[in-house]
């Protein structure tokens, strides 16, 4: 929850600080909108599609199980022994 919190000030941040510049944003946020909801249908239809190819129909209940477990569920955590190795990558342990 942290994540997006800290995600939306930024967004607010950047967006108060466009408005102060008078500067436009660089895509009317209606059509980003709809381009990041193009890109996580397109992300969950792929392991479906894998699925009808290779177990037959989706049902109700597998399409309802892929949901709860890829778009709603929590963001995935590093282990916290992660040290020297997320450091060098540029990644931090989540601290949620």
């Amino acid at each position: 929850m942290k994540l997006y919190l800290i995600s939306l000030a930024v967004g607010v941040l950047v967006g108060a600080i466009y408005g102060l510049l008078n500067v436009r944003s660089p895509a009317p946020p209606v059509v980003a909108l709809i381009g990041l909801a193009g890109i996580l249908i397109g992300e969950q239809l792929v392991p479906l599609a894998k699925h009808w190819w290779t177990q037959g129909p989706v049902s109700a209940t597998v399409f309802s199980a892929h949901l709860k477990s890829h778009s709603l569920a929590s963001l995935p955590t590093q282990s916290p022994d992660c040290g020297r190795a997320c450091a060098d990558s540029g990644s931090a342990p989540d601290k949620t």
